[in-house]
């Protein structure tokens, strides 16, 4: 791979999406979906291939999960570049104006970073996602995906480089990187003479690789061992299918509920139903000393088990006397992704929004709608787990930088 000349087109590429209108882009994006939903058999075949290897070297079923393309989930690529297309463009907005006692006009006006790299594993709709926010706010984007969704990855891109090629946009706008290699990788995160920004997604590997690796400045999107913390104040009614979507519905997936608080107050009257629900989902339990108690079948946690993203059918579950020790143990033991309490005291909830340390902080409602998508962002690049540039989901916005003008009438100083 000559990734030098593939920052060289990216560079160019950056410069035409730069110029390009809103209303460009916006039919763009429209036109990349059509291609998507037009090629979905194309896709699902490529898709099959990844599935298949996948199987044969035996990956685990919560990673197959995230590999495996369908109708549907075409489906919502297709309509994640449509919300893109629909979102207000970011780019030339200005975000603060002011006049200096010189007379200097000022503008702080928000701009494209302008190559924006990405190495991910396992999604294929990632591809898609980091394609249309990246082209909205005005980025050309190059891919590195995992070795393990590579058939998939190519062939989205491949879609949506021909909608481009159609729409006579320059077709380097997103670039894949086809190569398995792990040195190829170690390069490409050498790239910062080209490369103005580079975003990880993945497991905690990737992203320590990439933090520790990386000459190009890193934005970190992290692992997430997510909490629910179900107070003395919780509506059991409420609480039990909270915990069921947030653990069950995808396993594999960042924003799934790892790890459960649960008061002792309520220990004995909420548990016993909540093992049978879980039970039901093949959920194991691993939990402390009443929690064994109360639950026949549950093993007893380790140190490990509370700061572990399962990305399978486990949790574990702790139980604490007051709201104090709940938030102590998940400011531990967390990894600042997003935390849920279960409450209908009022100031239980602020002082849980207030002091747990996380990009996304919940009341009565499931992890899993930290999610760009969910949050009206149309996709999201990630979810930004550092406190620096962006946190949480990452949508347009996050993706640009700003510049500032200055206007003068021939000002010395």
């Amino acid at each position: 791979m000559d990734l030098n000349k593939m920052g060289q087109r990216a560079v160019s590429a950056k410069y035409e999406l730069q110029k390009l209108s809103s209303e460009k882009k916006r039919h763009v994006l429209l036109a990349a979906a059509k291609e998507l939903i037009a090629d979905t058999e194309i896709l699902l075949e490529e898709n099959r291939k990844d599935i298949r290897k996948g199987e044969e070297n035996g990956m685990h079923p919560g990673m197959l999960d995230r590999l495996r393309l369908s109708k549907e989930r075409i489906g919502a690529m297709a309509e994640g570049l449509e919300q893109v297309a629909e979102l207000e463009d970011p780019v030339g907005k200005v975000l603060e104006e002011f006049v200096r006692p010189n007379g200097l006009k000022i503008s702080k006006v928000r701009v494209p970073f302008g190559v924006i790299g990405i190495i991910y594993e396992s999604r294929p709709n990632v591809t898609a996602d980091a394609f249309g926010l990246c082209f909205q706010s005005g980025n050309a984007v190059i891919l590195k995906g995992g070795s393990d969704a590579i058939n998939s990855n190519m062939a989205i891109a491949a879609s949506i480089r021909n909608a481009l090629k159609k729409n006579g946009i320059c077709q380097d706008a997103i670039q894949m990187i086809e190569s398995t290699d792990r040195e190829v990788t170690s390069r490409f995160m050498k790239l910062n003479q080209y490369v103005d920004v580079l975003i990880p997604r993945g497991g905690a590997g990737l992203i320590r690789s990439v933090v520790e690796n990386s000459t190009i400045p890193v934005i970190e999107t992290g692992t997430g061992n997510c909490h629910i913390y179900v107070d003395e104040y919780a509506d059991p009614d409420k609480a039990l299918p909270i915990i069921i979507n947030a653990k069950t519905q995808r396993i594999g997936v960042c924003n799934a509920c790892e790890s459960l608080v649960i008061h002792r107050s309520i220990a004995d009257r909420f548990l016993p139903a909540l093992a049978q629900a879980l039970q039901s989902k093949n959920v194991e339990v691993r939990g402390d000393e009443m929690v064994c108690g109360l639950i026949g079948n549950a093993g007893k946690a380790s140190e490990e088990d509370y700061g572990r993203e399962y990305l399978d059918y486990i949790i574990s579950i702790k139980t604490v006397e007051t709201i104090d020790e709940a938030i102590a143990h998940i400011n531990k033991y967390n990894t600042k992704h997003s935390e849920a309490i279960i409450t209908e005291n009022k100031e239980n909830a602020r002082k849980f929004l207030n002091e747990v340390d996380a990009a996304c902080v919940y009341v009565n409602a499931s992890t899993r709608f930290t999610d760009g998508f969910e949050f009206g962002f149309g996709a999201e690049i990630g979810i930004s787990t550092q406190k620096m540039h962006a946190r949480g989901p990452m949508g347009l916005k996050e993706l640009t930088s700003y510049k500032y003008l200055i206007e003068g009438e021939g000002q010395i100083r």
